[in-house]
C-alpha cells in the first residue's frame, strides 16, 4: 500500500459475508452493549454539494419572506412512531442513554412537533431521566427562534451547522444561511443550551491557513462545550463529485489541522475523537457510544440500526427516500434490509469504530461487544505496534499519533486477513 498523504483518512467500506461464512463460526453475548436511538429527518432546505447523507431538499415557500419549506411534518411523526412500535420487540426492556435527531435538517420540524415526538419516546422506551437528547439545527434565523422552543420540548443538546463564518466560504459550500445567521444562532443557542455543539469544516475551496484559524478563533469566542472540526472531503454521488472544486494541497490541510488541535488545546478543549474536541464532561455521550461499538436503533428514512442479540449482531436499514419509507411504514414493512454481520467481521467492525478514539478504548471491552478473545487479532494488533500505527498495555489499546494520522493504514491490519481468521 502506497503511504497516504498526511492525515489522509479513508474509511474502507465493510465487506459483505456470505451466510456460509457468517455461519462458520458462532457468537455468543452474555449481555448486550448501551442502547442509543437515532431518529432521522430526511429534509433540507437545499441540498449542499459536499453532503452525501440520506437528505432532500422541500420546495421553497412561495412567498418571499424565508417562510420555512412545509414539510409532512404530522405525517412524518406518526410514521416514526409507528416505526418505533414495530420495533420495540427488539429491543424490548433495554434503557435507552440518548436520543439524536439528526438529517437532514431537524429543526425544520416546529417546536410543537419535536414536542410530540418526544413524549411519544418517553411514553414507549426507558428512557433515562438523565438522557443526553441532541438536536441537529441549521443556523438559518427562521429555525434559531424556534430553540426555546425546543429546550422547553426536552431538548438539552443543540448541534449546529456553522461550517465557515466566512460569508465566501458559505458561498463556496452552498449553505442556506449568511455569517451573520451564524453568529444570531449561536448566540441564542447559548442562551438556552448549556451543552451545544458547533460544527466547522476546514480545507474549503479557496481557504488559507489564517482563514481556517479566524473560524475557530470566532466559534471560540461563543464559549461552546464542544466542538467537531472536519476537513472537507469529496464524496462519491455528490455535486462536488460531479464538478470538484479547486481545494487546498494536502500540506496545507495538514497544517490546518495541526494549528487547529493546538489552539484548541491551549483553549483547554480535550480531543476525544478524530474530528471531536470538549470542555471536560462535555463528550457526546450518543457518539461515544458508536465509537464504542454500542448499539443504537435507527428509525426514520434511511436510518441504519446495530442491535446485539444473544446470538448475532444484527444491522438494518430503513427505506431511504422520504414518500418510500411513508409508503412502507403504513403497511407495517419500514425495513428494506436487516442482516446478520458475520462472526468474522466484528473484529474490523470493532476497530473501525475504536480506532477514532483518541484515547483508544479499554481491552476487555473488545470480547464484550465481538464475542471473540483478544486474542484473535494478536498478530494484527504486534504487526500494527511494528509499523508505529498503535500502542498498547495490558489495560488499554489506542492509535498512535501516527496512526491517528494514517487511520487507513491503520484499519487495514484488521481488514486484510478475516478470512484467515474464520
Amino acid at each position: 500500500m502506497p503511504e497516504p498523504t498526511r492525515r489522509q483518512v479513508i474509511i474502507p467500506l465493510i465487506p459483505h459475508r456470505s451466510a456460509a461464512a457468517a455461519a462458520r463460526q458462532e457468537v455468543h453475548f452474555r449481555s448486550p452493549p448501551p442502547l442509543a436511538l437515532y431518529v432521522h429527518i430526511p429534509w433540507c432546505v437545499q441540498k449542499c454539494p459536499y453532503c452525501d447523507f440520506n437528505s432532500h431538499p422541500v420546495p421553497a415557500a412561495p412567498n418571499a419572506d424565508r417562510s420555512p419549506p412545509a414539510i409532512p411534518e404530522d405525517d412524518y411523526l406518526a410514521a416514526l412512531i409507528a416505526d418505533l412500535e414495530s420495533a420495540l420487540p427488539m429491543i424490548w426492556g433495554r434503557r435507552v442513554d440518548s436520543v439524536f435527531l439528526g438529517g437532514g435538517t431537524p429543526s425544520l420540524l416546529s417546536g410543537a412537533g419535536v414536542d410530540t415526538l418526544l413524549a411519544a419516546l418517553r411514553s414507549r422506551l426507558p428512557l433515562l431521566p438523565s438522557a443526553e437528547i441532541t438536536l441537529e439545527a441549521n443556523p438559518a434565523s427562521v429555525e434559531a427562534g424556534k430553540f426555546a422552543a425546543f429546550r422547553a420540548a426536552g431538548v438539552n443538546r443543540l448541534s449546529i451547522g456553522i461550517q465557515s463564518f466566512n460569508p465566501r466560504h458559505l458561498v463556496a459550500l452552498g449553505r442556506a444561511h449568511d455569517d451573520r445567521e451564524s453568529r444570531t444562532a449561536v448566540e441564542i443557542a447559548a442562551r438556552h443550551f448549556e451543552n451545544f455543539n458547533l460544527d466547522l469544516i476546514y480545507g474549503l475551496p479557496g481557504q488559507t491557513l489564517a482563514e481556517a484559524i479566524d473560524d475557530i478563533e470566532t466559534a471560540l469566542s461563543f464559549a461552546p462545550p464542544h466542538l467537531s472540526c472536519y476537513q472537507l472531503t469529496i464524496e462519491a454521488n455528490t455535486a462536488f463529485a460531479a464538478r470538484p472544486p479547486i481545494l487546498p494541497e494536502a500540506d496545507i490541510c495538514a497544517d490546518m489541522q495541526d494549528a487547529i488541535e493546538a489552539r484548541l488545546a491551549a483553549a483547554g478543549y480535550h480531543h476525544y475523537e478524530t474530528s471531536a474536541f470538549a470542555r471536560t464532561g462535555q463528550e457526546c455521550r450518543h457518539n461515544l457510544n458508536y465509537w464504542h461499538f454500542g448499539d443504537y436503533l435507527g428509525i426514520g428514512a434511511g436510518a441504519h440500526s446495530k442491535l446485539t442479540l444473544h446470538d448475532q449482531v444484527l444491522r438494518q436499514m430503513r427505506w431511504k427516500r422520504p414518500e418510500q419509507y411513508l409508503a412502507r411504514v403504513a403497511t407495517g414493512t419500514p425495513l428494506q434490509q436487516a442482516f446478520a454481520v458475520a462472526a468474522t467481521d466484528l473484529p474490523f467492525e470493532f476497530m473501525l469504530n475504536a480506532m477514532r478514539l483518541i484515547e483508544g478504548f479499554d481491552a476487555s471491552l473488545f470480547e464484550a461487544r465481538t464475542s471473540r478473545p483478544l486474542i484473535s487479532i494478536e498478530s494484527e494488533l504486534r504487526q500494527a505496534e511494528r509499523d508505529g500505527l498503535l500502542e498498547r498495555n495490558a489495560q488499554r489499546i489506542a492509535p498512535s499519533d501516527r496512526g491517528r494520522r494514517f487511520l487507513n493504514q491503520l484499519l487495514a491490519r484488521f481488514l486484510a486477513d478475516t478470512d484467515r481468521r474464520s
